[in-house]
């Protein structure tokens, strides 16, 4: 394989790679959100973990900086006065070494040991008792380098220069002021550096003196760190505490609530038998007696309501079949008096013919009200077949024309060429087709009515297009009630019942399929029929669009315009946005 192929295989194994560890965080990170957004329980939790951590962080290093600080001075100030004891003997031992060398410059007198180095044997602890300290001593002679005296082997390169520097322009200006230095140094016979205070002075006897004292603060830094670790581990372990705490607290307060929620879920669901138990006084005991309390009243209030709802669908039931026989007499008269209109005076020719239409209102009002018990009391089914679509809307316009004739409205047909087959009730869709048309011309002002159908793998749709006085906002939900009116001053024109839309809300839902409605005040209105090829599917979209394509881009058009500011003319006006 040729090394340019082999890369690019490999740059795309590595982009794959990389993409589905991406995948996998995104996926981690939204389990994390929805469980994040979901629990109270563990939002109190990592809340209170939060901010215990941070608080026992800040004290921790609050508490860790006073105590090195104490420990640090304490041992600064036990230093300086170990080292201000000791350069008072070395000074005594230094005037003695004068005195003794005075003496013994007379002929036939034995010199006498050197007090200096008694002194730096009483000073390093190697004296009578034995015992040793925990810091180093160097006398150190200018002048006369073998006259210095050190302890430990340290020497003038152990000394930090700046301090030696500072101690000699004070002995140039005779000032004996101790000076402290402290870094990490390496000691003679040390591996590594350690962190060391370094104190120096002058002493002039018979000529200048430095004497340095170095103090190891080994032990110090030992104890602060045992301290650091035990504020660490005892930070950690509250933190815990207090997790656990709120785990806790917040168990006590969630699980009463998440079985409120639980019970009201089912509650809502329909088993009105669902209560919470109560135990003890307190403030969740009140609230799951209140709940309780606001249960048995839902369900008693409900109770009554259906009982209501019971006798009024048996009340509309019984006097439509009740209805239905004197009606056929009724027709039957009237239909011979309206065969013999011709033969009456005007005024009784008239109100033949007022009666017949009255009566076929009455009729078709019946039927609805009938239907409308049908579907209250769960009895309505589907008698399905797989039809074309474009046939049923077809002959929906066709029973429709006359109407559009008296109403100088004109149909405009949008269909598609290949057929749109579905498993639908004919005689249902028909009728929601027929009241959709009927009242696009009741309100379509006389305008033209355009009737579109679309279709998917998945669904067909049929769109009925009025350009009246549309519908204000809210009304498009309004608009499928029983008996309900955009406008109650408004006349009904073509003798509906009412119930009309609301029974094609009825026969859509019964196919598992969408009637929506859209309006704007001045634009018309817009109703849509959405329906599942197969039956028994669930819908997942439409075919085609509820809001009308050229509102759609008038809209677009709109939110695309920018305003341009023209420059002002020479007699000082302006012109208007563009």
């Amino acid at each position: 394989m040729p090394p340019a192929k082999t890369r690019r295989t490999r740059r795309r194994t590595l982009r794959q790679i990389l993409g589905g560890i991406r995948r996998r965080a995104r996926r981690a990170a939204g389990r994390a959100r929805r469980l994040w957004r979901r629990s109270l329980q563990l939002q109190v939790v990592t809340s209170t973990l939060v901010i215990s951590l941070i608080v026992v962080v800040v004290l921790g290093i609050f508490l860790s900086d006073q105590i090195n600080n104490s420990v640090i001075e304490r041992r600064q100030q036990s230093a300086a006065s170990e080292a201000a004891a000791d350069r008072l003997q070395i000074a005594d031992a230094l005037t003695r070494r004068e005195d003794d060398q005075a003496k013994s410059s007379d002929p036939g007198k034995s010199v006498p040991p050197d007090p200096l180095d008694e002194v730096m044997d009483n000073i390093i602890g190697t004296g009578r008792d034995g015992w040793k300290k925990r810091y180093e001593v160097l006398i150190l002679n200018v002048d006369e380098p073998g006259r210095s005296r050190a302890s430990g082997n340290v020497n003038q390169q152990n000394i930090p220069e700046a301090l030696q520097q500072m101690l000699r322009r004070q002995a140039e200006k005779f000032i004996d002021r101790p000076q402290r230095y402290t870094e990490p140094i390496r000691l003679p016979g040390e591996s590594q550096h350690r962190q060391t205070l370094v104190i120096g002075a002058i002493i002039h006897v018979n000529g200048s003196y430095e004497v340095y004292h170095f103090f190891p603060f080994d032990e110090e830094e030992q104890m602060l760190s045992n301290v650091r670790l035990a504020i660490v581990v005892v930070g950690f372990g509250l933190v815990l505490l207090l997790a656990a705490i709120a785990y806790l607290v917040a168990r006590q307060v969630v699980t009463p609530v998440r079985l409120a929620r639980q019970a009201a879920e089912r509650l809502a669901a329909g088993k009105l038998d669902e209560r919470l138990k109560v135990r003890g006084e307190d403030d969740l005991a009140r609230l799951a007696t209140s709940f309780n309390e606001m249960a048995a009243n839902l369900a008693l209030k409900i109770h009554q309501l259906e009982e209501l709802s019971q006798v009024q669908r048996q009340f509309v039931s019984d006097v439509s079949h009740e209805l239905r026989t004197p009606l056929t007499t009724v027709r039957m008269a009237a239909d011979l008096l309206y065969d013999a209109r011709e033969d009456f005076e005007p005024m009784a020719s008239r109100s033949a013919e007022l009666m017949q239409a009255q009566l076929e209102r009455f009729e078709s009002m019946l039927a609805d009200l009938l239907e409308i018990s049908r579907y209250d009391a769960g009895a309505a089914d589907l008698d399905l077949d797989s039809v074309d679509i474009r046939d049923v809307v077809l002959r929906a316009i066709a029973d429709s024309e006359a109407l559009a004739e008296r109403h100088s409205t004109r149909f405009e047909l949008r269909l598609p060429n290949e057929p749109c087959m579905a498993e639908v009730d004919n005689r249902r869709v028909e009728r929601i087709l027929r009241n959709l048309l009927f009242n696009a011309i009741e309100h379509g002002e006389g305008r033209d009515v355009v009737v579109t159908v679309g279709a998917d793998r998945d669904a067909v749709a049929v769109a009925v297009r009025d350009h009246g006085i549309g519908l204000k906002p809210g009304e498009d939900t309004l608009v499928f009630d029983r008996f309900w009116r955009a406008d109650p001053s408004r006349a009904r024109t073509i003798g509906g019942t009412g119930l009309g839309l609301a029974i094609s809300r009825e026969d859509a839902g019964l196919h598992g399929g969408w009637l929506q409605a859209w309006g704007q005040p001045g634009e018309g209105s817009q109703f849509r029929l959405t329906l599942p090829r197969k039956a028994g599917t669930d819908l997942k979209g439409s075919p085609l669009s509820l809001v009308p394509p050229e509102i759609e881009m008038r809209r677009t058009w709109r939110g695309q315009m920018t305003p341009v500011l023209l420059p002002a003319t020479g007699d000082g006006g302006g012109h208007d946005e563009d």
